[in-house]
């Protein structure tokens, strides 16, 4: 395919980064770059984001492909984008940092040279750094007439015509405005003579597209922005580690995070880190003064944590906290407090830049490939009447939205705070994070004050169900804590149906489940049984333990088994409560629901292996793994574990595999290695699901890549098994785990008053009172589980439909295997 489009000059995109950077960014710079050279773009990298745009280059040098000589592979794939776009050979520059060195060898550099054309392999391997190689700066050249001019002819002078910017608001409203102005940028130009008559003809229309870079997710009309999901599990693997030393001495810990105008990680981060107290910008504490609040809720009122037992104390403030009056609160200043009215060692950890640092997570490589995508199709389609675009996600969909709107919102929220208007700026962030609050309230208070009457009180039975999911746990202590609250009895059984029916039943307490946020695995115990192992003796112990409703947290198994129990109530009465399941399970396989508990934390931990496997992979030049992850029949894990680790091809049960597949992954890996360059061959990952075949096993498939590699590459294989479980929750699967389980209580409360209204003896449940808490989008529904069934595939257990069944083919195509598959 050539990369000639039609018109007068060839289609050129430049991608930048500015700003803070933020996890994340590189995978966003990776998908665009590949993205674009697909679609038959030239693509180039900014450095030092706009302010490299106005520096231009200064420096010309020699530009060309060294795979100008490709007979080694066959004629169909010579002339493709993917080999024509290959590499230009400053890829290794930018990811090593010698760019700007004096002298190395080789004599290259990139001094004098800010607007870098870059190939496929120019951005291999950028998926899984932190920070952007690329560069930013926050560029006050840029913010003048005269450095957007200057910047207008750089781009000119390079033959670009498109830009995507990857940045927080402020970065993205100088898009806006460099895009507004334009047209007389380019009119200046041609009448200064900088410019000829065609150039400003052919550059009249300037496209640009932007994606929020942003570990505060602080950007509205988009549930999540870029780097938001790496720093939050900065901050939570420190709190973790904050609460052993907390707890060892009984200390209080105060712990400032980011957030200058938004108060999403403090609070995301109190939920799923078990705080006792938070500071947020949108939300100051009512109290007044806000002191006694503080201290009332830690360790001098009656029903405080401290005269609860609980020997340790975490408070978390956000940067830029303050009280009602707006005066900043300081974290120095609430450790003088804690310490001077409480008496507690009390200790102040300020987490400052190591929030952006590292490694992205799962989340963090998937979001941007899935946006960095979309952004190149927002720019195919630009013209001078469409408005500027924002690449956002919302409802679990990746969306455009006016990115001139999207930053006039998110200013708005800094203008109500600061006209003290705290329920128009909660309003104007995402609806979650107003239900994140009071679940951080519920979980977190101690108090009587909310009980129900007498007679509205329940004795709440919880079971966990099938494998062990990251946020079992945390659902399991979220829902202890609203019940005892209401002053509801939450009963633990131990190891699932069987432990029912051997009589294994706690009840829990406020303190025995306060550090289980972070713990992995099952705190009750699970295993695979269903209750038709004895639904006689299920239904005997519901009666004789007086259950007046019943919660699984689990996968399939829990789904299977809710089904059993309400097709059971004709039989049996004691089935005649609400019953909800909570979907749990990393193989994320319940139907409907587009997360379970447990997926995140998989992924993760995915991340984490291959990330290894590939590192060995590539120190070994011409290895392939074939890696093979859990995921039963449901493709989830190996498809979106693909696009977090760049693997260049991934089986699935639901695509399944045959011998013609395996013949053109053959083809595809021999022309691949064929154009690395001589010695410096890249390893590369295959991922299997561990039952995409019966026939094609990881073992089969990986003898058969060794065969037919012969002298160009060689094959291992890796099962990742167990370990895909993960260890410690992540914090997306503890804080969906809060919402969650306080939706099924909800859910339990208003059905239950619904049957205990009607007389003992013709006490009948509703359909609709046997649910499955299904997350549509950014919905959380209760869904009848007889409705489930119709869009459930009972004999593969998992779901009929799935929001992510096409990531397969993209995983694919940004491994570069749809362009380079055909056969010779």
């Amino acid at each position: 395919m050539s990369h000639d489009l039609p018109g007068k000059h060839r289609m050129r995109l430049a991608v930048l980064t500015s700003g803070g950077d933020s996890a994340g960014m590189n995978a966003a710079v990776r998908a665009v770059v590949k993205a674009g050279i697909v679609k038959g773009w030239e693509t180039y990298v900014v450095r030092e984001g706009y302010e490299g745009l106005v520096r231009g280059n200064s420096v010309k040098i020699s530009q060309h492909s060294p795979t100008k000589s490709v007979t080694t592979v066959p004629k169909s794939v010579q002339h493709n984008a993917l080999v024509h776009n290959l590499r230009f050979g400053d890829g290794e520059l930018l990811r090593s940092g010698e760019g700007d060195a004096a002298e190395r060898s080789g004599g290259k550099n990139l001094k004098g040279r800010y607007i870098i054309r870059v190939g496929w392999d120019d951005v291999r391997g950028w998926m899984g750094e932190g920070g952007t190689l690329i560069g930013t700066a926050r560029s006050a050249a840029f913010r003048t007439p005269e450095g957007r001019l200057t910047a207008a002819h750089n781009l000119i002078k390079e033959g670009i015509d498109a830009l995507c910017v990857c940045g927080g608001d402020g970065s993205l409203t100088g898009a806006d405005v460099f895009r507004a102005e334009w047209p007389s940028l380019v009119d200046q130009l041609r009448t200064k003579g900088e410019i000829t008559e065609a150039q400003a003809t052919a550059y009249a229309h300037l496209k640009i597209v932007g994606l929020v870079g942003s570990i505060d997710n602080d950007m509205c009309m988009t549930d999540m922005t870029i780097g938001a999901p790496t720093a939050l599990q900065r901050i939570c693997e420190a709190i973790d580690n904050i609460n052993s030393t907390a707890s060892s001495h009984s200390r209080a810990f105060v712990v400032e995070v980011m957030g200058r105008h938004c108060g999403w990680l403090a609070l995301v981060a109190g939920v799923s880190a078990g705080a006792d107290f938070i500071f947020i910008p949108e939300r100051p504490p009512l109290g007044d003064p806000w002191e006694d609040e503080m201290c009332d809720a830690i360790g001098l009122a009656s029903c405080s944590h401290r005269k609860e037992g609980k020997r340790k104390t975490i408070v978390i403030v956000a940067e830029g906290a303050h009280d009602a009056a707006l005066k900043p609160i300081k974290a120095e200043y609430i450790k003088t407090v804690l310490t001077e009215r409480l008496g507690l060692d009390t200790r102040v950890t300020q987490l400052g830049h190591v929030q952006r640092g590292g490694r992205p997570c799962a989340w963090d490589r998937i979001l941007p490939t899935l946006q960095g995508v979309e952004a190149i199709k927002a720019l195919m389609e630009s013209t001078p009447e469409t408005p500027s675009y924002m690449i956002g996600i919302n409802q679990n969909k990746v969306i455009r939205v006016s990115l001139q709107e999207a930053v006039k919102m998110t200013k708005a929220v800094t203008t109500a705070i600061e006209a003290r208007d705290w329920d128009k700026a909660m309003s104007l962030r995402d609806p979650e994070f107003a239900e994140t609050l009071e679940g951080f309230s519920i979980t977190s208070e101690l108090g009587h004050n909310g009980y129900l009457p007498e007679e509205k009180r329940l004795r709440i039975a919880i079971i966990h169900m099938g494998a062990p999911a990251g946020g079992m746990n945390a659902a399991t202590r979220a829902a202890v804590r609203y019940c005892l609250r209401k002053g509801h009895t939450p009963l633990a059984i131990h190891n699932g149906f069987k432990g029912l029916l051997d009589d294994h039943i706690t009840e829990l307490s406020w303190l025995s489940v306060d550090g289980w946020m972070a713990r992995g695995g099952s705190e009750l115990g699970t295993n695979r049984a269903l209750p038709d192992i004895d639904l006689g003796g299920v239904a005997a112990k519901f009666q004789k333990h007086q259950f007046d409703a019943f919660f699984m947290i689990g996968g399939f198994e829990a789904f299977t088994s809710l089904l059993t129990l309400e097709a059971a109530r004709q039989h049996y009465p004691s089935f005649h409560i609400p019953l909800v399941h909570l979907p749990a399970t990393i193989s994320n396989n319940v139907p409907v629901t587009d997360y379970s508990l447990g997926c995140d934390t998989s992924l993760n931990a995915l991340v984490d292996a291959c990330d290894a496997i590939k590192q060995s992979a590539s120190a070994s030049r011409n290895r392939v793994f074939v890696v093979e992850t859990q995921g039963g029949k449901c493709g989830y894990i190996a498809t979106m574990g693909a696009l977090a680790t760049g693997a260049v091809i991934v089986y699935t049960p639901e695509v399944g595999i045959n011998l013609d597949m395996l013949r053109n992954d053959v083809h595809f890996l021999r022309n691949r290695y064929n154009l690395d360059q001589k010695g410096k061959a890249e390893g590369r990952l295959v991922l299997r699901n561990e039952s995409a075949s019966s026939v094609y096993t990881t073992d089969v498939i990986t003898k058969i890549l060794k065969e037919e590699g012969a002298s160009l590459f060689d094959s291992r294989s890796a099962s990742l098994g167990h370990t895909l479980q993960g260890g410690v929750p992540s914090p997306l699967d503890r804080a969906r785990a809060v919402r969650l389980s306080l939706k099924a209580m909800e859910f339990i409360e208003k059905y239950a008053e619904q049957i205990n209204k009607l007389p003992s003896t013709k006490r009948k449940a509703p359909r609709e009172s046997a649910a499955v808490l299904t997350s549509q989008g950014s919905q959380i529904v209760a869904t009848p589980v007889q409705d489930m069934v119709q869009h459930a595939d009972m004999t593969n257990r998992r779901g009929i439909k799935t929001w992510w069944e096409g990531f397969q083919a993209l995983a694919e195509r940004m491994g570069g295997r749809s362009e380079l598959a055909e056969e010779s």
